[in-house]
């Protein structure tokens, strides 16, 4: 990819990342702001999800609803793969934020997805319609999560 191409692909909104350093609090800013993007006709249940990867960017994804309904993709899959398209491959922390439901935390799924880009002790700050309520780390959410190390 030429540097004015990847330049584009960093431009584009889809792929939604924040340059600059940002504290847990505005982490939780980020996923409410995704949330608002959400497209949730069916269940009504909108989601944002905000993760920082290690280079300290921040990647946002917001549930995405089809008419298959419940295929579609959560908030923390949308924002991984906007972290994956851009290269990077490991999560520091993460923040959910639900309009319907406060302390909402990431389904089973995507705990098992965050676990293959996080460790164990990665920080998951579930949120409330103000900010940050309650912190845990990703152990707490998934104990006994497949080991992609063992796995190949």
């Amino acid at each position: 990819m030429s540097p004015e191409s990847a330049q584009r692909f960093r431009d584009n909104d889809m792929h939604n990342y924040k340059e600059k350093p940002m504290s847990k609090d505005e982490l939780f800013v980020a996923a409410r702001e995704a949330m608002a993007k959400a497209h949730a006709p069916y269940s009504k249940f909108p989601v944002g999800a905000a993760i920082r990867a290690e280079d300290g960017r921040i990647y946002t994804g917001a549930n995405i609803e089809n008419l298959s309904f419940p295929e579609g993709w959560c908030a923390e899959t949308t924002a991984i793969s906007h972290m994956v398209m851009a290269g990077q491959r490991k999560i520091t922390e993460v923040a959910v934020v639900a309009e319907k439901l406060a302390l909402c935390p990431p389904c089973g799924g995507c705990r098992q997805r965050l676990a293959e880009f996080s460790g164990a002790s990665t920080r998951i700050y579930l949120c409330d319609e103000t900010g940050i309520r309650k912190t845990l780390a990703l152990s707490d959410l998934l104990p006994h999560s497949f080991e992609t190390e063992i796995l190949g």
